[in-house]
């Protein structure tokens, strides 16, 4: 009963609370008003809602431009960054037809890419070098898909095309780019182990809506987020070289994150 109790009052009151946010969102990007305070009180309602406790450690980077570099584990990572950072995302094509968030992601003005469709790929790449170079912090989740929340994958280095072609094109001589470790570290209150993992993690095509109420009804999760230091990518930089840097400073920080020993333990 308190597992559908929490379902109910969490979908009423994200129900209550997104029309007026989203509506506050579309007025901020019709009069030029702040564009991030709408979405960073939504993104922390849901987590809130969901029974996600965060945990920060580090800030974004003051430089621009500025290509943020993480893992991804869930549809969760993006409530997680967009909730203690103003920041923009790269996302898969197929979130902006999801009910709800594909909308408040349009509004959010993320750049949605079709890794499928090559010949998109410039038009993309050049999309991201124009929103980097006009300063926009863009969060890229570098690995191209989610994991299980236990390792880094490997990050693809064509992904950081845009960054490359803002220097190419002569918009910037150098992109900076910040590694990011997102880890999901406990539930209900416990270790979350390899086993329990699967309750925070998203995997794939797996369907949305149960993973969703699954969060809801049990809810109580710890997430930790770790912000390092940027890496210089510039016209002599290898773009592989950057990509391998900062997949190896991202692994090191989940992994810490994982290991280390919590409050009372």
């Amino acid at each position: 009963m308190i597992g559908w109790f929490r379902i109910v009052l969490g979908l009423s009151v994200a129900a209550v609370t997104t029309p007026p946010l989203l509506l506050w969102q579309m007025l901020a990007m019709a009069t030029g008003m702040n564009e991030h305070h709408a979405p960073r009180l939504w993104h922390r309602m849901v987590l809130r809602v969901l029974g996600i406790r965060l945990h920060v450690h580090g800030s974004l980077a003051k430089q621009r431009p500025l290509l943020v570099a993480s893992n991804h584990i869930s549809w969760t990572d993006i409530m997680v960054l967009g909730s203690v950072a103003d920041v923009y995302f790269i996302a898969k094509s197929e979130m902006a037809g999801w009910p709800v968030i594909g909308t408040i992601a349009r509004y959010r003005r993320t750049v949605f890419v079709e890794r499928e469709r090559k010949r998109k790929s410039g038009e993309q790449a050049d999309e991201i070098a124009a929103r980097l170079a006009h300063g926009h912090p863009m969060v890229l989740f570098a690995e191209g898909t989610t994991s299980d929340g236990n390792f880094v994958m490997p990050f693809k280095s064509s992904l950081f095309g845009g960054a490359s072609r803002a220097i190419s094109e002569g918009s910037v001589d150098r992109v900076y780019v910040q590694p990011v470790a997102i880890a999901y570290t406990r539930l209900q209150g416990l270790p979350m182990g390899r086993q329990h993992r699967p309750h925070a993690t998203w995997i794939g095509d797996a369907a949305l809506a149960p993973h969703i109420l699954a969060l809801l009804r049990e809810g109580a999760v710890d997430v930790e987020v770790h912000f390092g230091d940027p890496v210089e990518l510039t016209a002599r930089s290898r773009r592989k070289d950057v990509a391998a840097a900062v997949e190896t400073e991202v692994s090191r920080m989940m992994q810490a994150a994982l290991a280390a020993p919590k409050p009372g333990e």
